[in-house]
C-alpha cells in the first residue's frame, strides 16, 4: 500500500486501520473522535507497534463537537504523547471556533512531554495550561497556535521564567476579555528570545491608555529583536470620565505612522452611557478567522 495519509471518521477508524498494513503512512486525521474510540485505538498493541509508534509524524484530531467534557482533551493528549513518540505536527481542529472541547489539566503537575514535536495547534481552557505547554516539556517546539478561553493568573506557581529560544512562530488568541495583559502576556512574549512571527487576537481591559501603535512599539517590538512578521486584532476597552482627554480615530491612526511589518486599520467608539471606550486595531490584510466586537464605526478593509 502506497497510502501516505488517511483521514478517518470515528465510526470507521478501527476497521480501516486494521484492514491492511500501511508501510508508507505518515499522516493521520481522526475526525469526530470520541474518548472510547481514542482509548481503544491508542491502546491497540498492533497499531502502536506498527503504525503509531514508528510511522506517524503528523496527527490531526477533531473531537466530537457534541462532547463538552474537558477531560476528553486531557485524556487524549496524555495518550497521544505516550503513543506517538515520533510526532512532529499535532493539530486539534474544530467544526466551530467556539467548540468547548478544550485542554484543561485536573492534575496540577501534568506529565506529558515530547522531544520531537515541532508544531502544535490547540485550544486550551486557561493560561495555566499555556504555561505548562511552554515550560520546556516540548523542547523542540518552534510553532504554537493556541486559543484560550480565558487569561487569568494561575492559582499556583508555575515555571514562567525559562527562556523559550526554539519558538519561532506564536499565535495567541482568547475568547474572553482579559485585564492581565501586562501581567501575563507581555512577560510570556519576552521569554521568546528568537521569535520571528507573532499573531495576537485579544480583547483587553486597560486603565489609562488604549493599546495603539506607540504601545505596541514600546512594549512588544522593542523587546523582540528577531521579529519579522507581526499581525494582530486587538480590542482594548477603557473606563472613561469627563476629565479625560479622549483620542479620536485620527489620533489613534497617526500613532501607526511608520509602523513596521504591516498596514493597520483602527476605529474608536465611546459609549458615554456606559462610561466605556473601545479602540479596535487590526493589521491589514486581515488574517484572523473571525471578527469580535464589531460596531457601527467599523471601517472597510476586511
Amino acid at each position: 500500500m502506497k497510502i501516505k495519509w488517511l483521514d478517518l471518521e470515528s465510526s470507521f477508524m478501527k476497521n480501516i486501520l486494521h484492514v491492511v498494513d500501511y508501510p508508507n503512512l505518515y499522516g493521520l486525521g481522526l475526525y469526530n473522535i470520541e474518548e472510547e474510540t481514542a482509548k481503544y485505538l491508542f491502546t491497540d498493541e498492533r497499531l502502536i507497534s506498527s503504525i503509531f509508534k514508528n510511522q506517524i509524524t503528523t496527527l490531526i484530531i477533531a473531537i466530537d463537537p457534541d462532547k463538552k467534557d474537558w477531560s476528553i482533551m486531557e485524556n487524549i493528549c496524555n495518550q497521544i504523547f505516550t503513543v506517538f513518540i515520533n510526532l512532529t505536527h499535532l493539530i486539534f481542529c474544530h467544526a466551530s471556533y467556539k467548540n468547548n472541547a478544550r485542554l484543561l489539566f485536573k492534575n496540577r503537575s501534568p506529565t506529558f512531554s515530547s522531544s520531537s514535536l515541532l508544531i502544535l495547534n490547540i485550544k486550551v481552557q486557561t493560561f495555566r495550561v499555556c504555561l505548562y505547554i511552554l515550560d520546556g516539556r516540548l523542547e523542540q517546539l518552534h510553532t504554537l497556535h493556541i486559543e484560550l478561553a480565558n487569561i487569568l493568573p494561575p492559582s499556583e506557581e508555575i515555571e514562567n521564567q525559562r527562556k523559550i529560544p526554539n519558538l519561532k512562530y506564536f499565535v495567541l488568541s482568547c475568547l474572553l476579555k482579559t485585564s492581565s495583559y501586562n501581567q501575563l502576556i507581555l512577560p510570556l512574549l519576552y521569554r521568546m528570545t528568537n521569535l520571528e512571527k507573532l499573531a495576537l487576537n485579544l480583547t483587553v481591559s486597560v486603565k489609562e491608555t488604549f493599546i495603539d501603535g506607540y504601545y505596541l512599539k514600546k512594549n512588544i517590538l522593542n523587546h523582540i529583536s528577531q521579529l519579522k512578521q507581526f499581525t494582530f486584532d486587538i480590542r482594548s476597552y477603557m473606563f472613561i470620565n469627563n476629565e479625560m482627554n479622549l483620542p479620536s480615530k485620527e489620533d489613534i491612526q497617526r500613532r501607526f505612522d511608520d509602523f513596521p511589518y504591516t498596514n493597520v486599520i483602527s476605529c474608536v467608539d465611546y459609549f458615554l452611557e456606559y462610561k466605556e471606550g473601545l479602540c479596535h486595531i487590526y493589521s491589514y490584510p486581515f488574517l484572523m478567522k473571525h471578527y469580535e466586537d464589531v460596531t457601527n464605526n467599523f471601517p472597510d478593509g476586511l
